[in-house]
């Protein structure tokens, strides 16, 4: 049997076992065909109360447990993602509209977030303190409890593997609720993993369902620290209402980052690089280059090479051929693309390549000049879009790439390194990359954005001990204490 064959878990949730949703099933569609690939449970907010209630229980014996049994299922888990590897990917490509390295990216992402976060597990998490008094005070971190953790549709499996895998290693349970859009690749084979490595039922529980869900999830009084992934609006939602239940929510938001490409940038490598930066998932990436700001010198080539190699990238089902780009997740999401395009278009922006699409299929598409309040400059894409925006001065270049609400990521492609280190000094972003592009990650690094793009680094490395642990102080003295009462 194969680790996602649908006879375990078709049209049902996980909360301590495969069980029937409350809220029923909905259909998983393949974007590129509109094919119904299978269905899954559709969680409402009773689903998520019972899953909530399940997981509180089932974590204090998890938290009680060796940290040596919760770092072996984590390697387990690593194992079980190379192992299985394929079967994981055939749904990413299938249900996500990835192509198939990117695929492989995430399946290969997963398994190396369950080795760091089985490191995790064993790590010194604790402090002697001094004190007045005659006593020993110590600060130790222990486990938040339950975790919820609100994954997209983008790229499913590492959005919701680089929250679930540390938070278990540090002690807590999770409720995940992926993306419905994804809630196979995004939710269903990581549950089936961490079932197949032996975690004990309750500790993950799986629960895919749309606003409600999430909603649910972010009020449920079981849930000690929400960590969301999506967009920015979203975003604010899920803070404001965990702030009014009193509880801490990470925020990895939107972003519309920036590649300043100096005139002493080699060329060729520059637009081979932007082009990855905007078009990589059919720019379905919150660190997708949105704005490609190049010095005046070179800005007419740039944007005409960018344009041809824009114009020669093939796009089509990446099941059955070999794509550059896929189809977008759905036709909401292509309509507005294609909006922001043509209203920028309107608005004095000269489209220099694509701006078409068939059915779900949006080509690359490349804008010359916009204005500062081009929609597509200035907004969130989400799509396949190059805006090419000429400056004259490095002071102008660092206005424009930070005359934003976003503060994600950011690429500077120069000869002079220490250049672009003083240049990225001036604009804020929580990610900065010099002679590369923006899209960037990696299991071990400290990862958020800044302003509208979310709450700071909150995942990777010793950023993950903050983000899923509270820190309690302990006294301990050697005698009873005495009080004059």
């Amino acid at each position: 049997m194969s680790l996602l064959d649908p006879v375990l878990w078709s049209a049902r949730i996980n909360i301590g076992g495969w069980t029937e949703a409350h809220g029923g099933d909905a259909p998983v569609t393949e974007p590129a065909t509109g094919a119904v690939l299978e269905r899954v449970g559709a969680a409402d907010a009773t689903d998520i109360a019972r899953a909530a209630a399940r997981a509180a229980e089932a974590q204090r014996a998890w938290a009680r447990a060796p940290y040596t049994e919760r770092a072996a299922v984590l390697r387990r888990a690593g194992d079980l993602f190379t192992r299985h590897a394929g079967e994981i990917e055939d749904w990413i490509v299938r249900e996500a509209g990835s192509v198939r390295g990117k695929a492989g990216f995430e399946t290969a992402t997963a398994a190396q977030e369950c080795y760091e976060a089985a490191a995790l597990a064993s790590r010194a998490t604790g402090q002697v303190l001094p004190s007045a008094q005659p006593r020993l005070s110590l600060a130790r971190r222990v486990p938040a409890g339950v975790v919820g953790v609100i994954a997209p549709f983008n790229v499913p499996l590492v959005l919701a593997i680089r929250s679930v895998a540390p938070a278990l290693a540090l002690g807590n349970a999770v409720v995940l609720k992926p993306d419905p859009r994804t809630a196979v690749s995004g939710g269903v084979g990581l549950m089936r993993v961490f079932e197949e490595a032996g975690l004990e039922p309750g500790v993950l529980s799986l629960a895919p369902g749309g606003a409600e869900a999430g909603a649910a999830l972010v009020a449920d009084p079981h849930v000690r620290i929400v960590s969301f992934t999506g967009s920015t609006a979203a975003g604010r939602a899920v803070g404001e209402s965990a702030a009014r239940h009193l509880k801490r929510a990470h925020l990895e938001l939107g972003g519309n980052s920036a590649l300043i490409v100096l005139p002493d940038a080699d060329l060729e490598r520059a637009v081979s690089t932007a082009a990855w930066g905007s078009f990589f998932h059919q720019g379905q990436v919150c660190m997708t280059t949105g704005r490609h700001l190049v010095h005046e010198s070179v800005a007419a080539e740039y944007t005409e090479r960018l344009a041809e190699k824009a114009a020669h990238l093939p796009v089509g089902d990446p099941a059955t051929a070999k794509v550059a780009l896929g189809p977008v997740i759905d036709a909401g999401q292509r309509d507005k693309i294609h909006a922001l395009v043509t209203a920028s278009v309107a608005a004095g922006a000269r489209l220099a390549a694509g701006g078409t699409y068939e059915e779900l299929y949006y080509r690359p598409t490349v804008l010359d000049d916009p204005t500062g309040a081009s929609p597509a400059y200035r907004e969130e894409v989400f799509g396949p879009v190059a805006p090419v925006r000429p400056f004259a001065t490095l002071d102008e270049a660092a206005a424009l790439a930070a005359d934003s609400e976003y503060g994600l990521s950011l690429g500077i492609l120069t000869r002079d390194v220490m250049r672009g280190l003083e240049l990225a000094e001036r604009i804020p972003t929580g990610l900065v990359h010099i002679n590369d592009q923006t899209v960037g990650d990696e299991a071990v690094v400290p990862f958020g954005g800044v302003a509208a793009s979310g709450t700071g680094a909150r995942f990777g490395g010793e950023a993950n001990i903050e983000a899923f642990t509270e820190t309690r102080w302990i006294t301990v003295r050697a005698t009873q204490a005495e009080y004059p009462m």
